[in-house]
């Protein structure tokens, strides 16, 4: 069983597509064991993704993940990173598979959804990032 962060971005949650993007999780068998909705200030932006503070784009994706309501969301299940990056397509929508997230959500590559984890390095921090033990009930 792994665990992955999965966030479905301001863009996602302005088109209010949330329950079509976790029901396509759940489809893939996907479960969930947290769940929650933020919105993340600038400064907590900055620190989720201050692995990207050096590349052109940080200062852009940090104020717009900070524009809006975001969902955390921790998904499990077997092969839970790929199969979740599977399922969201890829980071360019024109770029994505027929029937991925992106490719049916996204506007371009910025405004593009949904964030999955990397790795299993990424997905440990970036569920600690934003969920407690507590708030993990799977």
């Amino acid at each position: 069983m792994e665990r992955t962060l999965s966030i479905i971005k301001p863009d996602g949650v302005e088109k209010n597509v949330i329950g079509e993007i976790i029901a396509r999780f759940e489809k893939n068998g996907l479960g969930i064991a947290a769940l929650k909705m933020v919105h993340l200030s600038k400064k907590e932006a900055e620190g989720f993704y201050i692995v990207h503070k050096d590349r052109p784009f940080y200062g852009s994706l940090t104020d717009f993940m900070s524009r809006g309501p975001v969902v955390l969301m921790v998904l499990e299940g077997e092969n839970a990173i790929a199969k979740n990056r599977e399922i969201m397509g890829a980071t360019n929508p024109e770029q994505a598979e027929p029937g991925t997230i992106r490719k049916d959500f996204a506007t371009n590559i910025e405004e593009n959804t949904v964030h999955g984890s990397d790795s299993p390095e990424s997905a440990a921090f970036e569920i600690g990032y934003f969920f407690n033990a507590f708030e993990l009930v799977r």
